[in-house]
């Protein structure tokens, strides 16, 4: 495809698993001849690989269309040929639609398509055609991919499944990722083991409904989450194991049971509940209850009494009343979450939640958002003020900001800094937290490398 080296920039929109999907298109297209650039103005094939879970997140690709727009014509100026591809969920949600408003987009192809970029590519720039690929191919699109690199990152991704079956009312990612889909155990396995001779110490299982994993196994049946990860757990140079993102109906006895029995298996858990109202939860065919939800966390700590939890929330979806707020600021209280994730409800086009009627207002809507947030605000101190004077074991991940720092991720995920050198990136390290900031701890390293 490409004959001369090509320079290539990828912009991440949303979730981990975006950045896993940018991550393996990088791999795909470097096989032909395309390097990464931080720089958008020196690339010749821009990527924006995006995310259409919020409004504002599709409306901010349109806006760095806009940039890069900008960019391509000052390199049209020098001579230089710039192609831009519009990736991931916005692509795959509006397809032809992006191409005629967004002029500028060369192809948009969708997250099920995108082991297909290098013939993709090829069609825009040697048939002078502007390609849309948004179809769900039924080749496996993880066995077309190339191999991961022989170097790792300290802490590395592994998307296990892909996909919805739950058809949340507010959701888009069912059609955008199409039905559950699990890979093979064997697979999975495999690029475990390959991160792990690149240096990688701690993998992150991903899905969309990750603990809704039933992928096929060595045996020929099919394996639960808790399964692989007391397979993955095996991999001697593997230390620590994390997944996301779980929902409440899929956390089953064996997956809670590993959380006390797997010393691998992190203290944290991200456990999405979106709103504390019945009434609101059956409006969003979300399928359990609040007490549900608050039985199942008893459950998980009882499980693993230290585990951090973390949330995703919607404010303000339609027909949400002043009480139905209050029993979801009672349920955080209840609960107690060391991070959460909480948004105003943005009508999704397509998606049942987008028609019903009693839309809420946005100022009451923004009002919601403010008052849940300050209560989360609070929670997520006070979580984080408890582990000052302890000593936790951070795994270093890259240099800090200031001159001499190194920072990395505690157990319960919090991002840690403090003063190191260099070759304790990639090692897992005591660290004393000596003080709790608004977004990192601070922590002295006085006891080196553990054995």
């Amino acid at each position: 495809m490409a004959k001369t080296p090509q320079k290539l920039h990828i912009k991440t929109f949303g979730c981990q698993m975006n950045a896993y999907d940018s991550e393996r298109m990088a791999e795909a297209l470097a096989e032909h001849g395309y390097t990464p650039t931080d720089d958008p103005a020196e690339a010749d094939l821009v990527i924006l690989n995006t995310c259409h879970i919020r409004e504002k997140a599709a409306e901010k690709v349109y806006s760095e269309l806009g940039r890069v727009r900008a960019l391509k014509r000052e390199r049209n100026a020098h001579g230089l040929d710039t192609m831009i591809a519009v990736a991931g969920c916005v692509a795959q949600a509006e397809g032809q639609e992006m191409l005629e408003r967004a002029g500028v987009v060369d192809l948009v192809v969708g997250p099920q398509s995108y082991h297909e970029l290098p013939s993709l590519i090829g069609r825009v720039r040697e048939g002078g055609e502007r390609v849309v690929a948004t179809d769900f191919p039924a080749e496996d699109k993880f066995l077309a991919l190339p191999e991961r690199p022989t170097r790792s990152q300290p802490s590395a991704f592994i998307t296990v499944q892909e996909g919805c079956d739950k058809f949340c009312t507010f959701c888009v990612v069912p059609y955008t990722r199409g039905a559950e889909y699990s890979r093979p155990v064997a697979a999975i396995v495999a690029e475990a083991e390959r991160l792990a001779r690149g240096g990688a110490r701690e993998i992150t299982l991903l899905g969309q409904n990750v603990n809704a994993y039933r992928g096929e196994g060595p045996d020929g049946c099919d394996w639960s989450l808790a399964k692989l990860l007391k397979r993955l757990a095996t991999i001697a140079e593997i230390e620590r194991l994390r997944y996301t993102t779980s929902h409440p109906r899929d956390m089953d006895d064996e997956l809670i049971a590993l959380h006390g029995d797997e010393p691998k298996l992190m203290p944290y858990l991200h456990l999405p509940f979106q709103a504390g109202s019945d009434r609101i939860l059956t409006a969003m065919n979300r399928k359990h209850t609040a007490r549900d939800y608050a039985e199942l966390v008893e459950r998980i700590r009882t499980a693993r009494p230290d585990i951090a939890l973390s949330t995703d929330i919607i404010v303000g979806f339609p027909g949400e009343t002043d009480a139905d707020f209050e029993d979801t600021l009672a349920l955080v209280r209840r609960v107690g979450f060391a991070r959460a994730f909480s948004f105003k409800y943005s009508a999704r086009p397509g998606t049942p939640a987008a028609s019903l009627p009693h839309q809420v207002p946005e100022r009451i809507a923004r009002q919601r958002l403010h008052s849940l947030q300050s209560l989360l605000d609070e929670e997520a101190k006070a979580f984080d003020a408890a582990t000052v004077g302890r000593k936790l074991k951070v795994l270093f991940e890259r240099q800090g900001r200031k001159p001499g720092q190194i920072a990395g991720r505690s157990p319960y995920l919090q991002a840690v800094h403090g003063e190191g050198p260099k070759d304790l990136i990639g090692q897992i390290v005591d660290v004393d937290i000596v003080s709790a900031g608004p977004n990192s701890l601070t922590g002295v390293i006085k006891s080196g490398i553990n054995p």
